[in-house]
């Protein structure tokens, strides 16, 4: 049975990578290691009685010298790496964001070196590798063109997938890195792209209170765009399934016009009686999505089996029915300023 260690598992993608292992008979033990003790994003896929199979340690991937004693008493057989500052962290806090995001990985990677029955590391990458979508001619980007990452956020996770071929390198255990775009729907709450998540939950507060909310989104252009839940599933079946050797590898994503996108919500919207309440448009001189998109995710259809492409529409209508539930409930975390 696998005993896996997770950083980063109570928030957005690690708990609903979680809600997606725990599908999974070959799980035995699931370690979830967090900065905090907050469960609230874990519930939200799991509901409130958890899973025998979780442990939870405390854990600051920037406190180096916790790391190795954690790892040996877990002795895990897989690793999933999520732990990280997000984006507008990494601006505000440069050196704060180099020691959890570079730092934190090549201590996490240092210590798993020297694990016994390690069999696969999973380490979360991100677009923000690329660089702006200028750069590339092609109608697609793969995965080996060059990269120039926009933002302090993309350096520190291009130094990682380097830790990352370096451990594969030293040590032969199965390495994968995989690169995330804009993830939307349940949990989503903070980084540069929540801005699609915050519009749903903006329609869903106000069909509940009554009270319409018009939402601006903060830049314009395309966007790659992921539901939630197709995320946490190619966390898992990465994790999982057979694979060797080390690979990067785009997540499967559609890249569609940020106009457009807004126009799903509110035919969305619609179909489920709400649509008065979606007030969406883009904000007069808004940027340019910092983020490269139209990434082809061929190479990672190839290499693992069955991973889901929830289509756009159908996430979006899912996510406002979630959003409905969590807003009469009065859990759903959003405010004006959020956006």
């Amino acid at each position: 049975m696998h005993i896996i260690f997770i950083t980063g598992g109570t928030g957005c993608i690690g708990s609903v990578t979680i809600y997606k292992l725990l599908q999974s008979e070959q799980v035995g033990k699931i370690v979830v290691a967090a900065r905090t003790g907050n469960l609230e994003t874990l519930k939200l896929w799991l509901g409130d009685v958890l899973d025998a199979r979780l442990e939870f340690v405390t854990l600051d991937v920037a406190n180096y010298e916790a790391i190795p004693e954690i790892l040996t008493k877990v002795n895990p057989t897989h690793i999933i790496h999520l732990g990280a500052y997000q984006s507008p962290d990494c601006s505000n806090a440069h050196i704060r964001g180099m020691e959890i995001n570079t730092g934190g990985t090549m201590a996490l990677f240092d210590a798993a070196e020297k694990l016994p029955n390690l069999k696969r590391f999973v380490f979360a990458s991100s677009a923000a590798v690329y660089g702006m979508r200028a750069m590339y001619s092609d109608p697609m980007i793969g995965e080996d063109v060059q990269l120039a990452p926009p933002n302090h956020y993309g350096i520190w996770k291009l130094a990682g997938e380097h830790l990352a071929r370096l451990f594969y390198e030293n040590t032969q255990v199965p390495t994968v890195c995989l690169r995330i775009n804009t993830t939307y729907g349940k949990g989503r709450d903070k980084g540069k792209t929540s801005a699609p998540t915050n519009a749903l939950k903006a329609i869903a507060m106000g069909s509940v209170t009554g009270e319409i909310t018009p939402f601006k989104m903060p830049y314009d252009g395309r966007e790659n765009y992921h539901f939630v839940e197709d995320v946490g599933a190619h966390f898992a079946e990465s994790t999982l399934q057979d694979f060797d050797g080390f690979g990067a590898f785009n997540i499967k994503g559609k890249t569609i016009a940020i106009e457009k996108f807004l126009s799903i919500v509110k035919e969305e919207a619609n179909n489920l009686g709400i649509g008065e309440y979606a007030e969406l448009s883009i904000a007069d001189g808004a940027p340019p999505n910092l983020f490269a998109h139209d990434l082809s995710h061929e190479k990672i259809e190839k290499t693992f089996n069955n991973l889901p492409l929830t289509s756009i529409a159908k996430g979006i209508r899912i996510s406002l029915e979630e959003f409905q539930k969590m807003a009469r409930k009065g859990v759903l975390k959003y405010s004006v300023e959020s956006t």
